[in-house]
């Protein structure tokens, strides 16, 4: 989609997976180029009028892995911003049970390759059961692209590296922009609100970048993790989106079982595998939840836990349980996971680096996973 990324070489880069994680930026920065006018108004060209979004009454996102991922994101930021209840299924999981898709239901299907067999599947169902649908993908004349009422087009460039980094990003911040250009069409956004999120959105590459330029340090708790076998990632609302993402990229890339969970739920069974030393990834970027993420977390440490910690502004609450502590950089809220992802995919990275699995080409994994 006109993106000037060359996608078969890693040029400077050990691995094709540093190479796309080192691109973010610049995936952001022509994707809200593209979609946010001089106005601040956001235009994504979805093929669907803003006189049909408004009569929607329902969203319902299905999609597979990362792109599962990304969907949990999407649905906190859409509800928030256009008043309207969102449901995130796996679409692998979607044609079993009996899906109700009531009338006024859009149907939102991520698939980076727009080839993946069970999102196709699940939208083909969707659309059966008389749903509009929209297809975000990354490939162009894709199956998914020919057969969805809508296509947003994502603009991540070639992505060679099987386990998903700057993909996932471009999801997120079009599921981002289309949360504002449903809220203009529902009119439960006001142009004020809209512009400030705007503005937030457009800082993004830059606070991307100076996380990038901090990659190194991420070598030193991938040198912990490396030396183990399991890890536990855990987060409160949104945080707990982005640790599924992360403890994803960790079983993925370093073939060490990673494990992600909402932080009030650790204390319902899975506190009783903390021993002395195992790491936990805590994320506590969200304000109002970081005194709650950080009960749990005084849990894990009196149990022996390493952890690591990634919340913005050097939160003192948080960073003083920290073995190993991440600032972000300070944004909304509702866009901090994709500063918060950025630290989670380095580390995988080094992880593996550390371990010395095939970075780019993980065993028993492919791309596009095209059998149902």
């Amino acid at each position: 989609m006109g993106i000037g990324y060359s996608g078969n070489t890693a040029s400077e880069y050990p691995h094709f997976m540093l190479k796309e994680i080192m691109e973010q930026p610049r995936v952001l920065e022509e994707t809200l180029a593209r979609s946010i006018t001089p106005d601040k108004k956001v235009e994504l060209g979805t093929g669907l009028k803003n006189e049909e979004l408004a009569g929607y009454r329902r969203l319902l996102i299905i999609a597979c892995g990362t792109a599962y991922h990304a969907g949990l994101v999407g649905k906190h930021f859409i509800e928030k911003a256009a008043h309207i209840p969102v449901e995130v299924e796996l679409a692998s999981e979607f044609r079993y049970g009996q899906p109700l898709i009531e009338q006024k239901t859009l149907t939102v299907a991520i698939s980076q390759s727009g080839e993946t067999a069970d999102t196709l599947a699940a939208l083909r169902l969707a659309q059966a059961k008389g749903s509009r649908t929209v297809a975000i993908t990354n490939a162009v004349d894709s199956t998914i692209t020919r057969e969805a009422h809508g296509v947003i087009y994502t603009l991540a460039g070639p992505e060679v590296s099987v386990a998903s980094t700057k993909a996932y990003l471009a999801q997120l911040v079009t599921l981002y922009l289309f949360g504002l250009q449903l809220a203009r069409a529902r009119e439960t956004l006001n142009e004020r609100e809209i512009s400030r999120y705007v503005d937030a959105l457009e800082a993004l590459p830059g606070q991307v970048g100076s996380l990038l330029q901090r990659a190194r340090e991420l070598k030193e708790p991938a040198a912990v993790i490396a030396r183990g076998s399991h890890a536990y990632f855990l987060g409160r609302a949104l945080d707990y989106a982005v640790a599924l993402e992360g403890s994803l990229k960790l079983k993925e890339t370093s073939y060490i079982h990673g494990e992600a969970y909402a932080a009030g739920e650790f204390r319902h069974g899975p506190i009783a595998l903390i021993e002395e030393g195992i790491p936990v990834i805590a994320l506590a970027t969200q304000p109002s939840l970081a005194e709650k993420t950080s009960a749990v977390m005084k849990e894990v440490k009196s149990r022996g836990a390493w952890i690591m910690g990634i919340s913005p502004g050097g939160n003192n609450s948080i960073s003083s349980l920290c073995n190993w502590f991440l600032d972000l950089p300070e944004t909304e809220p509702e866009f901090a996971p994709i500063l918060a992802v950025i630290p989670l995919q380095l580390l995988a990275y080094y992880t593996a680096c550390a371990r010395g699995t095939a970075v780019d080409t993980p065993r028993h994994l492919v791309k596009s996973v095209q059998d149902k």
